[in-house]
């Protein structure tokens, strides 16, 4: 049961904003316009606001500007040519294909679309009645998401712990691999790499959901600073991810011999501590300059002739490839690009 508790804990902010602002939109339609069944202002809100990790209010303004445009062409196609298969399938197409000129997003027509269907199978005797209706829903679903926000830190910290627990398993892969000279071991490290695009994706969209709202919500004004600086990491730690699958490749090359190579191995090992101390700053920024320091300590060893002088060329390689990967991980604690590149030595 606990994956369905979790799921529902985490949504619990948004039930609470599609409550509200549906039963808002209806009793508001209902009792002070006087309209008899506000069916649109209620699925409006519900449509628009949805239970989507990405709740920006530009996301949820194009989708209701959707179901207006769906609810408008129906109700004019109804009132010149009433209703029907024919005018079902006439408003239907239409409505999709002025959805498909005005925005590029897929979502946006189907909006359209859905809004456009339940204005013609549903008759209402009043002319652009349902179109007051969506408006009223769209504007509730706006109030809502600005006055009942949801927590954007939370779902920011949750994507960006899930990110550095997979960076972290997977130093801890290729380091185990260069300690065994085990190909099968680093070929699941590389595996591993190739995995952390998405994560990386996840995270930059709930920061940008939660930096939306954020300018809005007159409640979230502490969270901007800590928001901003969780994009800043972020922004370092997909560069260096994309460094850790350039490592990751030269390791399953490294590896193919069969040889142990235990100082490789710890270097990455003592990288992956970095990443990992990173990680943890998320939620303390006390631990900031002791993931710097200890950054720095190993950047300032990442010399490949100093390191392997004896090594053959694939292992020189395989350390200066580290050598991005500190750098990236050094800006991610808050260093310029040049005050990090300046703590690796010049090779």
């Amino acid at each position: 049961m606990r994956p369905g508790i979790l799921r529902v804990w985490n949504s619990a902010n948004a039930i609470l904003q599609i409550v509200v602002a549906a039963t808002g939109a209806y009793a508001f339609c209902f009792y002070v316009l006087g309209h008899p069944a506000p069916l649109l202002a209620a699925t409006v809100t519900v449509s628009s606001l949805g239970l989507v990790r990405d709740a920006r209010p530009r996301r949820v303004l194009e989708t209701v500007l959707g179901m207006l445009v769906g609810i408008l062409v129906a109700e004019l196609l109804l009132l010149g040519f009433g209703s029907g298969w024919w005018q079902l399938a006439l408003a239907l197409a239409m409505s999709l294909i002025v959805a498909r000129f005005l925005s590029p997003q897929a979502s946006f027509a189907i909006a359209a679309a859905i809004q456009s269907l339940i204005v013609m199978v549903i008759p209402s005797g009043t002319p652009f009645l349902r179109l007051v209706d969506g408006v009223v829903g769209g504007i509730a679903a706006l109030l809502v998401t600005a006055l009942i926000p949801r927590n954007p830190q939370r779902a920011a910290m949750r994507d960006g712990s899930a990110l550095f627990r997979a960076v972290d398993g997977t130093f801890g892969t290729l380091a185990q691999a260069l300690r065994r000279g085990d190909r099968l071991r680093a070929e699941r490290g590389l595996e591993k790499a190739r995995a952390l695009q998405p994560l990386v994706d996840d995270w930059r969209s709930s920061l940008e959901s939660g930096a939306a709202i954020a300018r809005i919500s007159p409640f979230l004004r502490r969270q901007r600073f800590d928001l901003e600086r969780h994009e800043r990491i972020r922004q370092s730690m997909d560069l260096a991810t994309r460094n850790l699958r350039v490592v990751a490749r030269r390791v399953v090359y490294q590896s193919d011999d069969g040889v142990p190579r235990p100082m490789i191995a710890s270097l990455l090992g003592e990288l992956g501590g970095g990443a990992e101390l990173v990680g943890r700053s998320l939620g303390d920024i006390s631990l900031v300059p002791v993931a710097q320091e200890s950054l720095k300590a190993i950047a300032a060893r990442l010399d490949p002739a100093g390191i392997a002088p004896g090594g053959s060329l694939g292992e020189q390689n395989l350390i200066a490839a580290l050598r991005p990967l500190a750098v990236d991980l050094l800006t991610a604690t808050g260093m310029t690009p040049a005050e990090a590149r300046a703590c690796v030595p010049r090779i």
